[in-house]
């Protein structure tokens, strides 16, 4: 059994300016790693997956792959909020009219491919690969394992309090950190190995660049492994360890629901919690797709935030 995780740049690139790296990650069922790296581009990413991928693979994906709406929130975006907002995760709107659709492109090419997206509410075939929807920052706070219980790490975007270099070196530690707590996961349910392979066993000896391009060079494969990590979650323990955001949605025309899978901790369920309409207010953003921008030393990272969801991101 394998499974794959896909930290997808949103943008697809054009003809003048090539899309960014998106990090890929192929995990066994003993939480060896078996392969690793980056492509560039849907295509060379599908190519990927499909190349990696067997009988029963589970794929998680970290981007939006079912967009039904045209404007506003999907119901899981909401509930990320409601489920892990007391340690500052949360999501910001996916819908139609966002500038970046790579995730719902990576879906038609993957089908195409003879894969099948799971809204993750019913167990997967042993025959088909499958894929759904993720978010690393769940894991992360979902997983007691990683102990992180009053927050999220701050590994992505930079502090705006501090200048801007000591932004920088605080985001370095941060990722050191992550990357020694992913460490222990050897025994882990399900285990999760981060030293079994060359470039992951990198992280591990290598302190985190200060500087913008090589650290998110770094941090779209350590997002790789945990999506292939949280595709080992569901797959090994289903609702035992995870749950399905967004599971009461609307699905669209062809059936599809929008949802997330998200480890979660038992006072993290959402099932049974009234909704609350977010709260409109400014401030850092979420799930903001880093990889839709122009090839630029990047300063934030994917999904990430502190605080309410607020409007849809520009990818300026």
């Amino acid at each position: 059994m394998t499974y794959i995780g896909v930290d997808l740049a949103w943008g697809e690139g054009t003809a003048a300016k090539r899309a960014n790296e998106t990090g890929l990650a192929l995990l066994d069922e003993s939480g060896v790693i078996l392969d690793a790296g980056w492509a560039r581009g849907i295509d060379a990413v599908t190519e990927w997956v499909v190349d990696r991928a067997g009988p029963g693979t589970v794929i998680a994906i970290d981007a939006p792959l079912v967009i039904p709406n045209e404007s506003g929130m999907r119901l899981a975006e909401r509930q990320v909020g409601m489920a892990y907002g007391n340690r500052k995760v949360a999501a910001n709107a996916s819908n139609t009219a966002m500038g970046w659709q790579g995730g719902v492109a990576l879906l038609q090419r993957l089908e195409v491919a003879g894969f099948a997206y799971t809204d993750g509410i019913r167990p997967p075939t042993d025959e088909t690969p499958v894929f759904f929807e993720c978010y690393p920052y769940t894991t992360l706070v979902g997983m007691a394992e990683l102990g992180y219980d009053v927050e999220r790490p701050r590994y992505k975007r930079l502090d705006k309090t501090l200048t801007a270099p000591l932004g920088r070196e605080r985001r370095a530690r941060e990722c050191d950190e992550l990357i020694r707590r992913m460490l222990t996961l050897d025994d882990a349910r399900p285990p999760l190995r981060l030293a079994s392979h060359p470039l992951t066993r990198e992280l591990a000896v290598t302190p985190s660049p200060i500087d913008d391009v090589p650290y998110k060079h770094r941090e779209d494969l350590l997002d790789a492994v945990l999506c292939a990590w949280t595709a080992a979650i569901w797959h090994r323990f289903g609702d035992e360890r995870t749950q399905i955001l967004g599971a009461d949605d609307t699905p669209d025309a062809r059936g599809r629901r929008a949802t997330i899978v998200a480890p979660a901790r038992p006072e993290q369920r959402v099932a049974g919690r009234p909704m609350r309409a977010p709260t409109a207010r400014r401030g850092p953003t979420v799930r903001h797709p880093v990889s839709a921008r122009p090839a630029r030393p990047a300063t934030t990272g994917s999904r990430t935030t502190t605080g309410s969801p607020a409007a849809p991101p520009s990818p300026d």
